[in-house]
């Protein structure tokens, strides 16, 4: 049985593409490790500052997702994005596209006082660690992710509803502050 954060997250979704069968209990995110330790569960799924903390609770690696999925399409892997309603218009959507990159691009110019920020959601993690891990989720990707990323997510999408993970389609539509596109997801 593998401790999962959740059935909604690309995490389980990568997961699913790799082990397709597997039995699973949702645990939060920053319980699995432990529920791992304790036996709970043969294994976790671990997202967030777990990827890099796991070996200091005696655990090891099995499998690493991203590495997995980038060895496997040589994109990386599409994590969070936000999303915003058709209905707002292409005028408010790439507005708002504009100010979340220039918020994006401030901290990564503004690495040390966003570090510093973010210390205090850390759970305990040291400076060092916590600027690793923004720097794992807080980069040029962030910011605009580019045809590796629209290929990323298209195939991620396409890949599992061929799996059958996802009912139907999805058309990938992604709004930068310069332009609106869309794409059919293909394989």
């Amino acid at each position: 049985r593998i401790g999962v954060p959740g059935t909604l997250t690309s995490a389980y979704l990568l997961l699913k593409l790799l082990l397709m069968n597997f039995r699973f209990e949702v645990i939060c995110f920053d319980k699995i490790m432990d529920a791992v330790v304790r036996g709970e569960v043969d294994a976790g799924l671990l997202i967030h500052e777990g990827q890099m903390t796991y070996q200091e609770q005696g655990l090891h690696k099995v499998v690493d997702l991203g590495e997995w999925w980038h060895a496997d399409t040589g994109l990386p892997v599409p994590l969070g994005v936000n999303g915003v309603r058709k209905d707002l218009g292409n005028q408010l959507m790439q507005k708002l596209s504009r100010l979340l990159s220039a918020s994006i691009r401030y901290g990564l110019q503004h690495r040390a006082e966003a570090v510093g920020h973010a210390l205090q959601y850390a759970r305990g993690m040291s400076v060092a660690h916590t600027d690793r891990f923004v720097g794992m989720y807080v980069n040029h990707w962030t910011e605009a992710m580019g045809d590796d990323g629209r290929q990323a997510v298209t195939r991620l999408l396409t890949r599992a509803y061929h799996a059958a993970l996802l009912p139907q389609p999805v058309r990938v539509e992604i709004v930068e502050s310069a332009r609106w596109e869309g794409d059919q997801a293909t394989i």
